[in-house]
């Protein structure tokens, strides 16, 4: 499967212009989700891994209690891409149907 090319920084710029919770970190779109109580972050993280699955793009992230926190890049390409930015997108979106707070 072909993955699309690495943003360059106009791209990059775009997209967190569009996904204002999110941010580069040590070269990934990275953003963290927090939840009233770790039932709501793992359903969050559930409904996330059956998008990311039908995306076949899985994300790097971790759970602790209420906090859930996400790292996306495409490592085919060395870089944050499209495919990471629609993923983004879905967080968010899941996210919005959850009590999910900005941190």
């Amino acid at each position: 499967m072909s993955r699309p090319p690495a943003l360059d920084e106009d791209g990059i710029e775009r997209a967190l212009r569009e996904l204002p919770s999110w941010r580069i970190e040590r070269g990934r779109l990275h953003r963290e989700f927090r939840f009233r109580d770790f039932v709501e972050a793992f359903g969050f993280m559930t409904s996330a891994a059956l998008v990311a699955e039908r995306m076949d793009h899985h994300p790097e992230w971790s759970n602790v209690w209420a906090t859930v926190r996400v790292d996306l890049v495409t490592h085919d390409a060395g870089a944050v891409t499209e495919l990471d930015v629609a993923l983004a997108r879905a967080m968010d979106t899941i996210a919005e149907g959850t009590a999910a707070e900005e941190r």
